[in-house]
């Protein structure tokens, strides 16, 4: 009999890492990939992105939209496990999927887990800044399966009690796509569809922390001077939908009639490797600038507190606070960096995340996780 797996989407970012191993399940014919959309992806504000996966040939996907814009995050929270709630009645899954440290996946791995049904964490152990910890933590404790993407996540989820049978460290998924040039469209491509008339150009992506929203209106201005006076092209993407992107988008009204820069809701995510492969520099707070930027050897700055935790020392970024003179301190850094080699995901995988997934999907082990955990106490066998 088929195993039904459901993959839970709510964001641009994390269906990028999905979908290496959403491919996998929808081309075997022992499997059923049924995609469930929702977050982020349903607002028009943020570029619908929920027809993503039908255009890419994924088949059964399920939207459900989830809120309206600002709603506050435990009205989504409970939205989102209503409207799985329903659909895992009456779908059933083998498995259920879930990523990173959104509400998205709080709410499948408290469904999931509440109706028996194994649920598969993705990137579990990790650090980061603002509420988002405390988010991924507890998804991971609700969870049964662990895919890490790292041996510093695999031990700091057995230091939070789990099996360590239960984890595996795959890499992070997004990696896959990034070293197989072959799947990434051409920058000719990408320019012309996104109508980008910039031989050079930075990238700006600034998303709210939750924990900081009195400063965040002086913050997000002072970001938007220090772009102007910086005297680059900058392509500007919307941040995500977390409390406090108001007043981010209102603070992006400073670039209008400027030339030197285009704002867009939304990048397709291939299209937006390419974009950052061939930027001068990526900066802001997304996890995009301290995770992926440095694969392509593309200098970042890292805006703030939200990634607490998750930059080491990494040649390429440059920290930076929220003032117009740090901000522009840290360009010209980033200018005089001398970068080059070919790309490298560093301890985040080889590329393979998918074929390993698939190896453990094809495993009798996999299937047989525990349902009823247990917490491990470290020095523990298990």
């Amino acid at each position: 009999m088929k195993k039904t797996i459901l993959f839970l989407t709510g964001t641009r970012a994390d269906y990028g890492k999905l979908k290496p191993l959403m491919k996998v399940v929808e081309h075997d014919p022992l499997l059923v990939c049924e995609i469930f959309v929702t977050g982020m992806h349903t607002l028009k504000k943020y570029g619908y992105t929920a027809q993503e996966p039908k255009k890419d040939g994924f088949k059964n996907i399920f939207i459900f939209m989830n809120q309206h814009a600002e709603e506050p995050m435990e009205e989504i929270l409970s939205n989102t496990i209503t409207g799985l709630s329903r659909y895992v009645h009456e779908t059933r899954p083998d498995l259920l999927v879930v990523h990173g440290d959104r509400v998205e996946a709080l709410a499948g791995a408290i469904v999931g887990s509440i109706n028996n049904i194994p649920v598969a964490h993705i990137e579990g152990g990790e650090r980061s800044g603002t509420i988002d910890e405390h988010i991924r933590h507890a998804v991971s404790k609700m969870s049964h399966i662990h895919l890490a993407s790292n041996e510093e996540a695999v031990s700091r989820l057995v230091q939070m009690g789990e099996e360590a049978t239960s984890i595996y460290n795959i890499g992070s998924p997004d990696i896959d796509i990034m070293l197989d040039e072959q799947s990434l469209p051409s920058i000719e491509e990408v320019k012309a569809y996104y109508d980008i008339p910039f031989d050079k150009y930075s990238i700006l992506m600034y998303h709210p922390v939750t924990t900081s929203l009195p400063t965040l209106a002086a913050d997000a201005e002072a970001v938007v001077e220090a772009v102007l006076a910086s005297g680059k092209n900058f392509l500007v993407i919307y941040p995500n939908n977390d409390e406090g992107s108001r007043q981010i988008i209102s603070a992006y009204a400073g670039f209008e009639g400027c030339s030197r820069v285009k704002i867009y809701p939304s990048i397709r995510f291939e299209y937006f490797l390419t974009l950052m492969r061939h930027s001068d520099l990526v900066m802001g707070n997304s996890s995009a600038g301290i995770r992926e930027a440095p694969v392509y050897n593309i200098p970042s700055i890292n805006i703030g507190n939200r990634q607490d935790g998750r930059v080491d020392d990494v040649a390429s970024i440059v920290n930076a606070s929220s003032d117009v003179a740090s901000l522009l301190s840290a360009i010209e850094q980033c200018a005089k960096m001398s970068l080059s080699g070919a790309a490298d995901s560093g301890e985040f995988g080889e590329g393979k995340s998918a074929e390993l997934f698939k190896k453990l999907l094809d495993s009798d082990d996999f299937w047989n996780a525990k349902i009823q955990k247990l917490f491990v106490d470290i020095g523990d066998k298990c």
